[in-house]
């Protein structure tokens, strides 16, 4: 039984591999990849869960919703454990949990089944995502941090890329419910792969009794604030709901803040944020991905509303992760190796910004659509690597689970923000999915223009460590 709470050791011939570290990256990729394949292929199946249970798009958006609650909420959480009893430890557990949920949720009866069986997925996610960009920073040199991260990001986009045409041909042949199972073989390889390439936890940070408070008010906090987005994007509650939750998202985060400022084993050590790099890098973290998810939901529902099959619909949408994938890979190269990441990051969105605005020019045309969700990828693609590089080298090993959480819940709030903006674009337009899909890309340029804004301002104060926060 104790062997089961303890991390095991990797074989000799792996640790004393040269390429060592670059297995250990590998292995990583692999929950990166499936867990972008789970997000991306999820909202293909939305159109024939709403056939299969005869429900609307706002209940049918609490497959992801739902799903994107409990994530955000327990990825703080997770890193903090993961921290403290090991990042290997948990990110297996996660991979078991993730698993099993997924096969669960392939055998659901109604809607309801399912989105609770995505809740308990949510919970591996959580373990996988609080441990990924930690394992990758601790496994490799710290001078090929980006090219790590690059890695993990093209992993990531290549889930998102494979998603939506993958998630196209199972829901036109062998139906929606397999959306779910091909998580199963994925996860079984993953889970043998990081027992054997996995490093050990070699810097833990300090253990005491689990921050249990500080977790219920974020979790208050970051559900509130979602629900709030959800009702204004068509979700069945009543009007006079919106204020209330949102007052509760900002008592409980306030309350969250003086808690965390004075508890002795705090959930998040608050000097992280008090890092200016930290946090114009966890709000680039926000953008990045509201940019990236908005049009995997948008695009499908206005091509499929004009007659577009959905494989086909899916094969148009792959441009998006398919730019990501080869930008993030191919990231040194495309721009001047002298440049430093904040510079990556002003370029990427940039480059973002003008493929949404070129989007919203003309949605419903497939051609067009690919070219500029291609452009929009690449534009991520140079950004999310080189974002997260700036927010992982500005904080200390010892709390790189809690510091890659924290990136990871920034990135479940932007996912979140990103499905309910285009729902809402959706609602709006009533019955026209066309007005919708072209307000949806100008509301999404501008969030990349404020990506870039945030990263130019990027700086910390003179005199001030790269970590002011608790010694």
């Amino acid at each position: 039984m104790r062997d089961l709470l303890r991390e095991s050791r990797r074989p000799h011939r792996v640790r004393a591999h040269p390429y060592a570290p670059w297995f250990a990256v590998g292995a990583v990729c692999i929950g990166a990849f499936m867990g972008q394949l789970d997000a991306s292929i999820v909202t293909l199946a939305f159109p024939a869960l709403e056939r299969e249970f005869g429900a609307s798009l706002a209940a049918v958006q609490w497959v992801s919703l739902g799903y994107l609650l409990v994530l955000v909420a327990l990825l703080a959480g997770a890193g903090r454990l993961a921290d403290v009893a090991g990042r290997k430890l948990v990110y297996l557990y996660g991979f078991v949990v993730f698993t099993v949920a997924s096969a669960a949720c392939g055998l659901a009866p109604s809607l309801a089944v399912l989105v609770a069986c995505r809740l308990v997925q949510a919970t591996g996610a959580a373990m996988l995502q609080a441990n990924s960009v930690a394992l990758v920073v601790s496994s490799v040199p710290r001078a090929r941090m980006r090219a790590g991260l690059g890695m993990q990001a093209a992993a990531q986009a290549l889930g998102l890329a494979l998603g939506p045409a993958l998630g196209g041909v199972l829901v036109a042949t062998a139906g929606w419910r397999w959306v779910f199972w091909i998580n199963v073989p994925v996860g079984c390889a993953a889970v043998i792969a990081g027992r054997y390439l996995l490093p050990r936890t070699r810097q833990r940070g300090r253990g005491g009794r689990f921050d249990w408070q500080g977790l219920v008010l974020l979790g208050a906090s970051t559900s509130a604030l979602l629900l709030a987005a959800s009702v204004i994007a068509g979700l069945e509650l009543p009007s006079w709901s919106v204020p209330v939750l949102l007052a509760v998202a900002a008592g409980a985060a306030i309350g969250f803040w003086r808690w965390e400022a004075r508890v002795p084993s705090a959930l998040i050590d608050t000097g992280l944020l008090r890092n200016r790099v930290v946090r114009a890098g966890l709000a680039g973290a926000l953008c990045g991905y509201l940019v990236l998810f908005g049009p995997l939901v948008s695009i499908p529902q206005v091509l499929v509303a004009g007659g577009t099959g959905e494989l086909v619909a899916g094969l148009v949408l792959t441009a998006l992760p398919g730019g990501f994938a080869a930008s993030a890979l191919m990231g040194d190269h495309l721009l001047p190796r002298a440049w430093g990441d904040r510079r990556r990051c002003v370029a990427g969105a940039m480059v973002a910004a003008a493929g949404c605005a070129l989007l919203a020019a003309d949605p419903v045309a497939e051609g067009w659509a690919g070219a500029c969700l291609a452009l929009t990828g690449a534009g991520l693609g140079l950004f999310v690597p080189a974002n997260n590089t700036v927010v992982m080298g500005a904080v200390p090993e010892r709390v790189s689970a809690t510091a890659g959480g924290m990136v990871n819940m920034a990135r479940g709030v932007g996912t979140a923000l990103g499905i309910a903006a285009v729902t809402l674009a959706l609602h709006l337009a009533g019955g026209s999915h066309e007005a919708g899909a072209r307000a949806a890309p100008a509301v999404l340029a501008a969030v990349a223009l404020l990506a870039a804004l945030t990263a130019s301002g990027r700086v910390v104060r003179p005199g001030a460590g790269p970590y002011p926060g608790r010694s």
